[in-house]
């Protein structure tokens, strides 16, 4: 099961996702964030995470890193106060004295 998950997102981001122009919220990608939850969760918790990742995935949100847990859950990573600085503050609008 997982392996015929992972060759479908894979077709995806090979024949489908090239085709409309770039414009991911988040960081990693949807597609890359389900196959890394596939990879450390299985194929069922996998699945589930990264259903719940598109269905974040919104013109309302904020987006940003959020990188797959190491534990499962279907809501979002916690607080960007609590990541590494660096990152935080790259992929929340606290770089270059901008705000996004």
């Amino acid at each position: 099961m997982k392996w015929l998950l992972t060759k479908l997102v894979r077709g995806y981001q090979r024949f489908i996702s090239p085709l409309f122009p770039p414009n991911c919220r988040y960081y990693p990608t949807c597609s890359n964030y389900m196959l890394t939850a596939l990879k450390k969760h299985g194929a069922f918790l996998g699945l589930v995470m990264g259903i719940a990742r598109i269905l974040r995935c919104n013109p309302f949100i904020r987006g940003g890193y959020d990188p797959v847990p190491d534990f499962f859950t279907i809501r979002r990573n916690p607080d960007p106060k609590d990541m590494d600085p660096i990152v935080a503050a790259y992929f929340h609008g606290e770089h270059h004295g901008k705000k996004r």
